[in-house]
């Protein structure tokens, strides 16, 4: 049996098999309240044996945390309401399921004509190329989102969800404060190091754990890249990697989702060469945290080709199993394959990736 399918134990998640639906924005949530049709989105990923499903991005109670009306909501009683009919649809179909909390921060709105609550906020009002947009977060509205993360968390477990995952990557809010070039801030929530500038995700991650019970383990996505700029690299050694990612996992995080374009591709290339351990290899290597890959499973093509209308086809997964018998990382992320083919997960197990569709870009234009 191939070692996507061997069960794993998390606290008090136990998991079918390694296989993870990764979060994917998708915009069919009115208003942000999700309706029957993304309760029965996840129902299919559920029903085609994925381990745990992680949904798309949901807002806290903040002002700009959502930047499209459409993006789901986690606070009000039609948004809650909404979540608790998936939880427990996800749940008749034998599924395990965990939101991801989202705060887009100073991400500019995905239409621009689109009305949207209140003004931009991040960490220091500029850009990450030091222009200056939205508004600086006060010491009272750093207190608020904190507290408004732990309110969600709080909410999760009241509906039932199996686990929980802060989005802590690719240049939203809590990513915001870990860059220097947008963080300036001169209080404790900034500072010259990364470590300095982590204290705003430390202190969620906190407050978070504190209102989950002890045995629901905590998913925080992370990357070394941001959607701004997919180049550059936040912590360029294993030692700045280690001093960023410690902390968190000590403040709580069980699991790290290591964000990355393309799972195969080694991070530090000059230490263990070109077949050498990916970002959740390193981050599992150094933490010792449970952790999560990702990055174009299954296709041939990465999300940059996949934003710009490109399709995909179905690529051989030998690669993905090797790193995985070797123990690199523990479960494995799939997104744009499992908008393609919700039956994913049984369809791998039971050696029929033949029936297997590629990605067409068109698929993200209806929620099926």
């Amino acid at each position: 049996m191939s070692a996507l399918f061997t069960p794993l134990t998390i606290k008090g998640l136990s998991l079918p098999n390694r296989i993870v639906m990764a979060p994917m924005t998708r915009n069919f949530s009115p208003q942000g309240v999700p309706g029957e049709n993304v309760a029965e989105y996840y129902r299919k990923r559920a029903a085609g044996g994925t381990g745990l499903i992680i949904t798309e991005g949901t807002g806290i109670d903040r002002p700009e945390s959502r930047n499209h009306p459409d993006i789901p909501a986690f606070h009000g009683e039609k948004s809650l309401a909404g979540w608790g009919n998936v939880v427990e649809t996800v749940h008749g179909a034998g599924g395990k399921i965990a939101p991801q909390l989202w705060h887009t921060g100073l991400v500019a709105a995905q239409v621009p004509d689109q009305p949207r609550p209140g003004q931009p906020e991040g960490p220091s009002g500029i850009d990450d190329k030091g222009e200056p947009f939205g508004k600086a977060m006060s010491e009272e509205d750093v207190a608020d989102a904190v507290a408004k993360f732990a309110s969600a968390a709080a909410d999760a477990v009241k509906l039932g969800f199996d686990t929980i995952e802060l989005h802590g990557a690719h240049g939203y809010l809590i990513d915001q404060f870990f860059w220097g070039a947008m963080n300036r801030r001169d209080d404790k929530w900034g500072g010259a190091t990364l470590p300095e500038r982590s204290r705003f995700a430390v202190e969620i991650v906190k407050q978070v754990r504190a209102a989950m019970p002890e045995d629901m383990p905590l998913i925080m996505r992370v990357s070394q890249w941001k959607a701004q700029d997919y180049t550059v690299k936040l912590a360029p050694t294993p030692d700045e990697m280690e001093a960023w990612l410690g902390p968190l996992v000590s403040a709580g995080v069980d699991v790290i989702h290591a964000s990355q374009r393309r799972f195969w591709e080694p991070e530090f290339p000059e230490i263990d060469g070109e077949k050498g351990l990916n970002f959740a290899g390193w981050a599992k290597k150094l933490t010792g945290a449970t952790t999560i890959s990702v990055g174009s499973v299954a296709l041939d093509g990465d999300i940059l080709g996949a934003f710009a209308g490109e399709s995909s086809k179905v690529a051989d997964i030998g690669e993905l199993e090797r790193r995985m018998e070797a123990g690199e990382f523990d479960l494995i992320a799939v997104g744009r394959a499992l908008i393609a083919n919700p039956e994913f997960a049984n369809a791998v197990r039971d050696g029929r990736q033949d029936a297997l569709r590629g990605f067409d870009a068109q698929m993200l234009g209806e929620l099926v």
